[in-house]
């Protein structure tokens, strides 16, 4: 039996043409042309391009898709959320506004000295006794960490000024059992004073919108300054010079 296969007859249909008496000759070039290109690059499948009608319904669902996520609660609302203040905590409706008239409405007024506190070790720690020196009270918190990160330079400049000034720290809710350790963790080397349960201090020299807070009280029993927020070492030894 010969190797050699018959020649299909042009009257024979190519495979894959259309069933059609005979092909027509654009068909013909067409899968000659496909037939020298597959030839030459090998069998390399092209992924299908998509048609002209499924890109443009790709293109209306994303669209329809994102109109949806703009029109959703909360989404394309361009309201900014208010900047943090300096304070941490207090009263929802303070702000850096309220504090700085706050602040500013303290100074020169007589300062509320005739209180007496108890320290973290059960001792009553009379204010006025301190007169005649410059009194930095401190209201803070132990969970406070702008309190925390100041107390750093009140002990430093305790240290420095022990002679002409008085750092009183008045933790304003902390129970004496984390006072002490938290005490002795930070090398306060200045009076804690129980603040907690003493509204009636803390409304004196307030309100106190938040913590910390710095009141400044001259020689002469008179608040200098008060500032809200925390302050740099720096910004406390100035107000301490002024007054010296």
């Amino acid at each position: 039996m010969s190797g050699d296969q018959p020649k299909p007859s042009d009257a024979e249909p190519r495979p894959g043409a259309p069933d059609s008496d005979a092909s027509p000759p654009a068909y013909d070039r067409f899968i000659d042309g496909q037939t020298s290109l597959d030839g030459e690059l090998g069998p390399t499948i092209e992924p299908p391009r998509p048609s002209r009608r499924s890109a443009w319904l790709a293109m209306a669902a994303v669209g329809v898709a994102l109109g949806l996520l703009w029109l959703a609660p909360g989404i394309g609302e361009h309201e900014e959320s208010p900047a943090p203040t300096a304070t941490v905590t207090g009263n929802p409706a303070g702000g850096e506004d309220t504090d700085a008239a706050t602040d500013a409405l303290a100074k020169g007024k007589p300062a509320p000295l005739q209180f007496t506190i108890k320290d973290m070790n059960g001792i009553d720690v009379k204010l006025a006794a301190f007169k005649g020196k410059v009194i930095l009270l401190n209201f803070w918190a132990t969970w406070c960490g702008p309190c925390r990160a100041e107390i750093p330079d009140l002990v430093a400049l305790q240290q420095q000024y022990h002679d002409d000034v008085v750092v009183l720290g008045v933790s304003i809710d902390d129970p004496v059992n984390k006072l002490m350790p938290y005490a002795t963790e930070m090398h306060m080397n200045y009076p804690v004073l129980v603040g907690k349960d003493r509204q009636d201090v803390q409304d004196a020299f307030g309100p106190l919108w938040g913590i910390p807070v710095s009141v400044f009280v001259d020689r002469d029993g008179n608040i200098w300054k008060r500032h809200s927020g925390i302050a740099s070492k720096d910004q406390i030894e100035r107000e301490i010079k002024a007054l010296l």
